[in-house]
């Protein structure tokens, strides 16, 4: 990763480790918060000047990664107004992965993203760290084989069922494409991971454990060992599976130091079933934030109650939407700074 001059950035000192302090699993002196959802779809400002525009020209960010992650494997895609990315040529036979380019060129064909990322994270100028993103191969297979998103995933299920060895195969190549690229997002300044797997709840525990779950472990141990190759530090791991509320343990033992929960799970029911070998983030109902000023801080304070002080990084249990008022962010993460100071004073 040295050798395109990624890996030997001067950052600008960070400022505020907290979030990293508790990803690692360390003490910190109040729980830090963060917000999933890429600015494009959510801030006012960047909805209006993104309207008449094309996307992809003004999306490059890190955040835009599965989409990007499928362009580089050759998918086509395009953007239909008001439904999002759609990839007109979905893969319908075995013989459609022979028209997928070579994994290992997928980090070369996104210099943009990296570049992003060094630029992004300069001008953070050392105030929070920077998180790295990408979707997990069976949510990026999802895409692939429905052609944009579905309700039910029947598509892409029925290659499970229908193809599974053609499913395995095609789930090696995202694996593949996306080991370089996670690796290559550090090497560009990412100062944390998250893999995401959408698409968990359609699976049931038994497709997750066959066709998911051997993948993700794959990816956070082969991204370990290019970094240590790489000669680069180690940064935390995230792992955030929507509705794999079934393989809770099983994702708590899969090479992630933070495991993400969606809202619909408990959190002291989470935190007995992991133990403290992990940190949990996670996972107010993203539509709290409809809720009054008043309402959000009390849902936040029962929210840290559950979770407790430490091992403990607050987030929404899915993305914010676009129709979501800024003053209500603001809202949560200052209760969730207040409340968890208090909770330590007692």
């Amino acid at each position: 990763m040295e050798a395109n001059g990624l890996g030997s950035q001067d950052f600008p000192e960070l400022k505020n480790d907290t979030f990293l302090r508790a990803a690692w699993g360390e003490d910190t002196d109040y729980t830090p918060v963060w917000c999933m959802r890429q600015a494009g779809r959510y801030l006012p400002e960047f909805r209006e000047t993104r309207a008449a525009q094309d996307f992809f020209s003004t999306c490059r960010s890190p955040e835009a990664c599965c989409e990007l992650t499928l362009q580089a494997l050759g998918m086509e895609v395009t953007m239909v107004p008001g439904k999002g990315p759609s990839f007109p040529e979905p893969l319908r036979e075995e013989r459609d992965l022979e028209r997928l380019r070579d994994p290992v060129t997928v980090a070369s064909e996104l210099g943009y993203v990296f570049q992003a990322i060094t630029l992004t994270r300069r001008r953070l100028a050392g105030r929070v760290p920077l998180i790295g993103f990408a979707g997990a191969p069976w949510t990026l297979m999802t895409y692939m084989v429905e052609g944009g998103s579905s309700s039910t995933m029947a598509q892409a299920k029925r290659w499970l069922y229908q193809r599974p060895q053609a499913s395995h195969q095609l789930l090696r190549i995202l694996t593949d494409a996306l080991v370089p690229y996670l690796v290559g997002q550090v090497a560009a300044g990412a100062q944390a991971l998250q893999l995401f797997e959408s698409h968990a709840g359609h699976l049931g525990p038994q497709l997750f454990s066959k066709f998911a779950l051997p993948y993700i472990r794959d990816v956070a141990k082969r991204v370990k060992a290019r970094l240590q190759e790489a000669g680069l530090a180690p940064v935390p791991l995230i792992i955030f599976a929507k509705d794999g509320h079934f393989a809770l343990e099983e994702l708590a033992q899969a090479g992630y130091e933070v495991v993400g929960l969606d809202w619909t799970v408990a959190p002291e029911k989470a935190r007995e079933r992991v133990g403290k070998t992990v940190t949990l983030q996670g996972n107010l109902d993203p539509c709290a934030l409809y809720a009054s000023e008043e309402e959000i801080g009390r849902l936040v304070q029962q929210m840290l109650n559950d979770f407790g002080p430490q091992r403990y990084i607050a987030n929404l249990g899915h993305g914010l939407y676009p129709d979501m008022d800024p003053e209500h962010v603001g809202a949560f993460v200052d209760a969730v700074h207040r409340y968890s100071r208090l909770l330590r004073q007692n």
